[in-house]
């Protein structure tokens, strides 16, 4: 009997193939008590070794990482290193061991139920998700401790170009291993939208859904099943019908690809003549091949929080400068917009990450934190600028919300320069200053703000989220969370007009910027300036070339004076109807 389930896609295509499981390893735990202090000490001796083999297992993949493996998965397996040196891993288990008086194994056990637990209370969803790569490690140890395989490529040769892999979850460690393997796509129970096996979902380009709950429990082993990696979709044991429908789906999304691949050099225009600029958000020096492969025009936006993340104390200025400058000297004098450390919320340092908060969105978070942070800030600030020397640099800060934000900003900046003119350190002196407008208060103020800077970008998913009171990450609220809402549309026309008046450039460079249905909404309110991730620039290109703004500009009204959001797909869908080629 078919059957669909529904998770997160976070890698795009279709795959049709048939399941391999790989069911998780700790089933079937061991538990017995020990009487005597030599088989305690054996149980330690043992829990320690294991911990041993599994540093060095790591240590090994991440020495031997293949030269084009994705950014993310060297820094993801940096990270379990880190986690397994932690004492709640390392050490706990072994105090109860001597406590309890029980084997290895089942230690492990109860400080993995343990620590589950604890990462189930916070209320952040980006911090709550770390649990995952707590509970990877963990695994690693225990398959250690019962002298299991560690090699994906014990299964390799059992795998197809048609297998669908099926786990609980996958570790960066694992996803190196399955990399090159003959896989047409991978599905997890665990995970969500910022979990780092979504992350790599992402960057290893094939069919993928995390967050299915039920997967192994309902699918069995080499069963027939389609995964959607475009809607999020699963259908398990498709009847012949079903089976040719996403055939034909996954032969046009080929097709499309290759289509899109033939775009890269052309340049954003409309059928019109108006020329679009297309920026590309980034995290990592490595992510700009993919941005100059896609002819992106510069950096929109590079997140240099990412850098702080995962460790014990910030970056000192050296660290950054050496970093910001292969970024500056990557994009070969494209603009490159780097906006200053986004922190707390949903990115916290390590030092931060325990402390309770109520609503992290709503606490120390983007400039808020480095306000209070000056020695931090102005670290950051002089290795910007020292670095601006490279390139062409301009400085962005998040989550302004008041001119007084802004000018202490400037403040800290003027101080920076100061300092650098004191160590006669070559710097570049005139930057371009910008802010995110991610709040109502900034949107409905934006006039007053853009006075004080020379550029402003358009935090959307932010926007959207304190506009509508929705976490997009909340799967109970998820639907709520509408770009098109009218509330939504009227901000950011608000926005845009503002900018357009005043002379001062204006970018998204939220989620919305990226996808291609929303383009033509966007390019009709006079947005002539995106920002989004380097593997959607293509299909946003494509929307733009295929687009008339002259006649955008008349089919928009409907959708601007609507006021029921629940007509604004219907509206939509006819702004997208093909324009008639020229």
């Amino acid at each position: 009997m078919t059957i669909a389930l529904y998770g997160i896609p976070v890698g795009g295509g279709i795959a049709l193939g048939r399941a391999h499981l790989l069911p998780q390893s700790m089933r079937d735990i061991p538990h017995y008590e020990l009487s005597t202090k030599e088989e305690r000490n054996n149980e330690i001796k043992r829990f320690k070794n294991a911990i041993k083999n599994t540093r060095r297992q790591l240590e090994q993949i991440n020495k031997n990482l293949p030269t084009k493996s994705p950014t993310e998965l060297g820094v993801f397996i940096q990270l379990h290193l880190m986690l397994l040196l932690d004492d709640s891993i390392s050490s706990d288990p072994i105090d109860i061991i001597k406590e309890e008086n029980v084997n290895a194994e089942w230690a492990l056990h109860l400080q993995s139920q343990k620590l589950s637990a604890q990462f189930e209370t916070i209320e952040d969803e980006y911090l709550r998700e770390r649990k995952a790569d707590i509970l990877q490690v963990i695994e690693r140890v225990f398959k250690n401790l019962r002298g299991d395989s560690m090699d994906f490529s014990s299964i390799q040769v059992d795998l197809f170009d048609d297998t669908i892999l099926i786990a609980s979850d996958f570790s960066p460690a694992d996803a190196i291993s399955f990399k090159d393997a003959r896989i047409a796509a991978f599905l997890t129970d665990s995970g969500g939208p910022s979990s780092h096996t979504a992350i790599l979902g992402r960057s290893l380009d094939i069919p993928s859904i995390v967050a299915l709950h039920h997967a192994l429990e309902v699918i069995h082993e080499n069963e027939w099943v389609i995964v959607d990696g475009i809607d999020g979709v699963v259908i398990i044991d498709p009847d012949q019908r079903i089976l040719e429908e996403y055939q034909k789906r996954a032969r046009e999304y080929k097709a499309k690809k290759r289509t899109l691949n033939k775009l890269r050099n052309t340049s954003a225009i409309t059928q019109d003549g108006v020329e679009i600029e297309i920026l590309a958000n980034i995290e990592t020096v490595d992510d700009i091949t993919l941005a100059n492969k896609n002819m992106a025009d510069g950096v929109g936006l590079f997140r240099s929080e990412f850098l702080f993340l995962n460790r014990d104390t910030p970056p000192d200025e050296n660290e950054q400068y050496q970093y910001y400058s292969k970024i500056l000297k990557k994009a070969a004098g494209k603009p490159v917009i780097m906006r200053t450390a986004d922190l707390g919320a949903d990115k916290a340092l390590r030092k931060a990450e325990s402390s309770i908060v109520i609503n992290p969105a709503l606490s120390l978070t983007g400039v808020r934190f480095s306000l209070a942070e000056p020695l931090m800030f102005r670290t950051q600030l002089r290795a910007l600028l020292r670095a601006g020397v490279h390139g062409n640099i301009s400085i962005m800060f998040p989550m302004i919300a008041s001119i007084a934000e802004i000018k202490q900003c400037l403040s800290h900046l003027q101080i920076a320069k100061e300092q650098l003119i004191e160590r006669n350190e070559v710097f570049a002196e005139n930057v371009p200053i910008g802010i995110m407008v991610e709040t109502p208060a900034a949107a409905l103020m934006v006039g007053s703000l853009m006075k004080q800077v020379d550029f402003i970008s358009v935090g959307t998913n932010d926007l959207i989220q304190y506009t509508l009171a929705t976490d997009r990450n909340d799967e109970t609220v998820a639907y709520l969370y509408q770009p098109t809402h009218p509330a939504v549309l009227k901000l950011l026309v608000h926005i845009i007009r503002t900018a357009t008046r005043l002379h001062k450039p204006v970018s998204v460079c939220g989620e919305i910027a990226g996808n291609p249905n929303l383009t033509r909404m966007l390019l009709a309110i006079g947005l002539r300036r995106f920002s989004m991730h380097p593997s959607n620039i293509l299909a946003v290109k494509e929307m733009i070339l295929s687009s008339n703004i002259t006649s955008l500009e008349s089919k928009i009204i409907p959708l601007l004076r609507n006021e029921d959001d629940e007509r604004a797909r219907e509206i939509l869908d006819k702004l997208n109807q093909r324009e008639e080629s020229i």
